[in-house]
């Protein structure tokens, strides 16, 4: 089984969408738009772009993996789209005002009573911080109809599944799988190819997959 999900596993690389063949290993790929797989459905991380990466090492060979070496590329731009951490995007599921963003508000009331209109909602950030916004978002279930209806185990905390979704990173001889973010802010709409980027050191050898072309 692939190491950190429990989903059912594909056996080579071709298995993906877009893959490739390195001397020690191969890459497959595949591009999750905005979704992140949990083992009780998926959460919708708005902000990022997000891809399954899966490293199959050749005949037992030690593989170094991590986040880091990947890149994206939108439109075939020369600037290219890093990774963001795990825990970066779990605050910003977790936390609606994690990031400072331009907001367009406006203030009504009367005397000294009144309302704040746009501004980002406030959910708290420790024990008994209550900023009274609704607890953070729990994964949708795929097979809901509606596609909003959630399972009534919610599952583990948002961090761990978001940690447990992640690509693993170290030193591996066998499979591995998980996910990989990117901040981008924006239209889907506006992406019309896509490419990730392997990029493991100055000296060697990359390759370049394509997720949308």
């Amino acid at each position: 089984m692939l190491l950190a999900q429990d989903a059912a596993p594909r056996s080579k690389a071709s298995d993906y969408p877009a893959h490739a063949q390195l001397p020690a290993f191969e890459i497959g790929a595949e591009y999750l738009v905005h979704s992140i797989p949990s083992e009780k459905g998926e959460y919708w991380a708005k902000d990022y772009l997000v891809v399954e990466v899966a490293v199959f090492p050749a005949a037992r060979n030690n593989v170094t993996v991590s986040s880091g070496q990947f890149r994206l590329r939108v439109n075939g731009k020369k600037a290219v789209l890093l990774t963001e951490s795990p825990g970066t995007v779990a605050a910003a599921l977790k936390y609606p005002d994690w990031e400072t963003r331009p907001n367009l508000t406006a203030s009504a009331g009367i005397g000294d009573a009144g309302v704040i209109l746009g501004a980002p909602p406030a959910v708290g950030r420790f024990p008994g911080d209550n900023r009274g916004a609704p607890p953070h978002p729990v994964p949708t279930n795929p097979s809901d109809q509606d596609g909003y209806s959630v399972t009534r185990d919610q599952g583990p905390p948002i961090e761990k599944a978001v940690e447990y979704a992640a690509l693993p990173e170290g030193r591996f001889n066998e499979p591995v799988k998980g996910c990989i973010f990117f901040r981008f802010s924006g239209k889907l709409k506006s992406i019309k190819t896509l490419d990730l980027v392997y990029d493991p050191s100055a000296d060697g050898a990359g390759a370049t997959l394509a997720l949308v072309k």
